[in-house]
């Protein structure tokens, strides 16, 4: 249980990678020069701070100390930051809440208006709500915030998407007329059953728990407190009856601190209980984006790049089977967008695979990762696997695992926005089972 806790706490973490990645590309809107230091990992020496982060500060909800008006050099990993002394800029710092306040600020305005992308992968138009939802406490704290992505039209049925989703789309213009989906009913009543109602129950069940120890330890603290204001209540009364002196104004005392007491307790248990209490508040669509289909998405060079669903079916259930046949525990998380299709873990060793699956119908042929897997296997390369499986029209047969792709020399498309990487299955395939045939294949 331990082991699955913390692969699922290493899969979900926020790295060094990611947190410099969004520093850099966010610091050319606010504008925030850096100086990057190419001989250190993740690392910049930041120019004077604009002014127009330190407004944040002054926020009623801005918990953090003063934005300096200069930082020395800075990193987002620990190790590096504290082996050279320099600043570590990680979530919760001045330096990157202000610039990432400053960032959605700017974005809220843009995609408040809506907006346009093209995809590869839609043979239809659809559109993409953006939710933002929030659990709030009987103190009226916010508890958790999550943003939700409700697609309509490219199922029968509204369905959640990952927010990261518009990373592997194009941006493009409205068109000419809008579709119909452009102006269909919201789906809030699909969201509130489908999502935000499992969204209250997660977070109640983590508050519930945490209150729980709360309380728990607040109720040995003060009832310890209390039975000692008891004691010296007790040996204030027997001083005064032989008329110690000094011994009347220690029972004030006592007594005193004893009432202190009783009201702190009670003013705890009723914080508590009102901190156990928690509803959605908040819940409101903040834009929406019209996913068009890639106007070229017929055109040779480009048809090649359309993933074929049955070859990735194909290639999927290669990959799970295998991976089980490892003993790992295996999760298909591929509908989740999340940048990788599988995440195996090996109960024994603790070992985190985020496993991208990629299926050709050949014997060799060409890869692509769209931006979002190619974020991803570049701020993850701990654990980000690549797997191959080719020859699925015939024989599947998965290649060598493949560990930090990224590595690789891989080419831009830039017309549509993927990578590619030339792929030959002569060169090492996998393993063969015991009846010879190779692993996923069937016999003839």
């Amino acid at each position: 249980m331990l082991i699955e806790r913390r692969a699922r706490a290493q899969e979900c973490r926020v790295v060094p990678e990611t947190i410099a990645r969004f520093i850099r590309e966010a610091a050319e809107y606010v504008p925030l020069k850096l100086k990057t230091l190419d001989n250190l990992p993740h690392t910049f020496e930041p120019a004077r701070t604009p002014v127009i982060l330190q407004k944040y500060e002054r926020e009623p909800n801005w918990k953090l100390p003063a934005v300096a008006a200069r930082y020395p050099r800075c990193s987002t990993d620990r190790d590096t930051a504290e082996k050279n002394n320099f600043e570590w800029v990680t979530p919760g710092h001045p330096l990157f809440e202000a610039v990432r306040r400053y960032t959605f600020e700017k974005a809220g305005e843009t995609f408040g208006n809506g907006a346009c992308f093209y995809s590869l992968q839609h043979e239809e138009p659809s559109r993409i709500d953006f939710y933002r939802a929030r659990v709030v406490d009987g103190m009226g704290h916010v508890v958790h915030e999550r943003l939700f992505a409700v697609e309509l039209g490219a199922n029968p049925s509204p369905c959640l998407r990952e927010p990261n989703v518009l990373g592997n789309y194009l941006p493009a213009d409205p068109p000419k007329e809008l579709p119909v989906i452009a102006v269909a009913e919201e789906p809030s009543a699909w969201l509130h059953r489908n999502a935000l109602e499992a969204f209250l129950e997660e977070t109640r069940e983590e508050r519930l728990a945490e209150v729980e120890r709360i309380a728990h330890h607040v109720e040995l603290s003060l009832t310890e407190l209390l039975q000692r204001a008891d004691e010296e209540i007790g040996k204030a009364n027997e001083d005064k009856d032989k008329g110690v002196a000094g011994a009347e104004g220690r029972l004030a005392q006592a007594e005193n601190r004893h009432s202190e007491l009783l009201a702190r307790r009670e003013r705890r248990r009723r914080e508590l209980e009102c901190q156990r209490s928690l509803s959605l508040q908040a819940v409101e669509r903040i834009t929406s984006v019209l996913i068009i289909p890639h106007p070229e998405r017929e055109a040779p060079d480009v048809r090649s790049m359309r993933p074929n669903p049955e070859t990735e079916a194909i290639a999927m259930q290669v990959v799970m089977d295998y991976e089980k046949a490892q003993g790992r525990q295996v999760y298909d998380v591929h509908e989740k967008n999340l940048g990788y299709d599988v995440t195996s873990l090996n109960i024994n060793s603790g070992e985190l695979r985020l496993i991208e699956v990629k299926g050709l119908s050949e014997a060799k042929g060409t890869i692509l990762l769209t931006p979002n897997e190619r974020r991803v296997a570049e701020d993850r390369r701990d654990c980000y696997w690549l797997y191959v499986v080719t020859n699925c029209n015939a024989m599947p047969t998965m290649q060598e695992p493949i560990k930090d792709p990224a590595r690789f020399p891989w080419h831009e498309v830039t017309k549509v926005a993927h990578f590619w990487l030339e792929v030959n299955a002569m060169t090492r395939p996998m393993m063969v089972r015991e009846d010879g045939v190779p692993y996923g294949g069937k016999r003839s």
